[in-house]
């Protein structure tokens, strides 16, 4: 028995080794918006902001203040799509417009329908961008109604897209920690987040990885229509991620020459340098960028356990492709990674087991070290970078939970509505 237990550690103890090593720095959390070096000389660019809203009144006076104040030099226009609402909605948002004196550049659109096949918050955004589009502009800037965006927030995106040439640029904004559910479970979720989908790759267009936070997208018009609009992902719930992973696949290397595509190069550059346009100027080229935000930050509270087990448990099983064998890998995996190094020590310490005791010890310390950025960047007392195998153990049991629900026909459900999963 105590072979098999010191097996387990050992490979438990590898593992943490691999994912501190070998796992893009997921954990470094360095990729960070406001970190970039930008420049606004360049931005005036057009953007229309599309805010799918639905029973939003009580965050609107927040969230889209801060939206129609954005410190942005160029044209921005704010389409907030009033989803059905049942709490006045449309009416608080002229109201803040109004007292803003930025009615002209508020536009309301009233929600239709749900039609089969769309999720309300894609449909939402569909008819926003249908209306936007009318204005021809460069890009748009998709974003939740429970946002708070800081005054700069545009202008950095728009600056990070057009030095780098990018189709897609993201932050997972600051989600509140206040609660003390929040501040135990929120920073585990953003770091579990970072370890599925490593900024780093997600930032390198050589690797497949693609990911998105949903709060605070900006995506270039001719990306969004090359990718066939959001029709393309209509009925996906993990909407971000959906929409980061076409544009990524969609992208072309861009040629130097807009009228150059499907040249050699040896042709390319046989035209006179005067008429061949920059890289920066040239087409897109399916290159996205993810970051966190340290400024713009979710309004949404997860004041008890019931609220963050629903929003983790309503997507969790549809991450794992809704297959069994993904779920069954993945219970033993977060158990082999999470809990298996603290009942490891505390079976070292009960059988006096030097082996497995500091084997248990030092794969529970590695853990800790790679938790630890997070829970500073979320300004958390430092034993919570401890606690995490208690942690994964409840969102193991979410995740577990999500595929029970599955099964029983819920779905996803949301503001109201349940998506059965396909």
């Amino acid at each position: 028995m105590g072979v098999i237990v010191l097996g387990l550690m050992l490979l438990s103890l590898t593992i943490w080794l691999g994912l501190l090593c070998f796992r893009g720095q997921f954990w470094r959390l360095d990729q960070q918006l406001e970190l970039e070096k930008l420049h606004t000389t360049s931005v005036q660019s057009v953007v229309c902001a599309v805010v799918p809203a639905r029973n939003e009144a009580e965050l609107l006076p927040i969230s889209l203040r801060s939206l129609l104040l954005q410190d942005y030099p160029g044209s921005l226009h704010v389409f907030l799509v009033d989803d059905r609402s049942t709490d006045g909605t449309a009416n608080f948002a002229e109201g803040v417009a109004y007292a803003l004196g930025k009615s002209e550049q508020l536009h309301i659109i009233s929600g239709e329908p749900l039609p089969p096949g769309w999720s309300g918050k894609l449909w939402a955004v569909e008819q926003g961008i249908k209306n936007a589009s009318l204005l021809t502009p460069d890009y748009y800037f998709l974003t939740d109604a429970d946002i708070e965006h800081d005054v700069s927030s545009l202008w950095r995106l728009v600056a990070k897209a057009e030095q780098e040439n990018l189709d897609l640029v993201s932050v997972m904004v600051r989600l509140r920690c206040e609660s003390f559910w929040e501040k135990l479970l929120i920073p585990a979720f953003v770091f579990f987040f970072q370890k599925l989908y490593p900024f780093r790759w997600v930032n390198n267009p050589k690797n497949p990885t693609a990911a998105a936070a949903g709060g605070s997208i900006l995506i270039r018009k001719e990306a969004l229509e090359r990718i066939g609009g959001i029709q393309a992902i209509r009925q996906a719930l993990i909407d971000d991620c959906a929409l980061a992973k076409a544009v990524k696949r969609s992208g072309k290397v861009g040629k130097e020459d807009t009228g150059t595509r499907g040249r050699s190069d040896a042709e390319i550059f046989s035209f006179p340098a005067s008429e061949r346009l920059p890289i920066s100027m040239s087409s897109p080229t399916g290159r996205i960028w993810l970051g966190l935000s340290t400024l713009t930050r979710s309004l949404r509270p997860y004041n008890s356990l019931a609220t963050i087990w629903d929003m983790v448990a309503r997507t969790a099983y549809t991450q794992l492709n809704y297959s069994p064998l993904l779920l069954l890998g993945t219970l033993v995996g977060m158990s082999l990674i999470y809990l298996v190094p603290p009942v490891g020590l505390i079976l070292g310490v009960v059988w006096s087991n030097w082996g497995i005791l500091f084997t248990g010890l030092f794969a529970w310390l590695l853990m800790a070290l790679a938790y630890y950025p997070t829970i500073r960047f979320y300004k958390c007392s430092f034993w919570l970078a401890f606690s995490l195998p208690a942690i994964a153990f409840l969102y193991t049991l979410m995740t577990l939970d999500s595929a029970l629900r599955h099964w029983q026909g819920r779905g996803g459900n949301w503001k109201g509505r349940v998506y059965p999963a396909k």
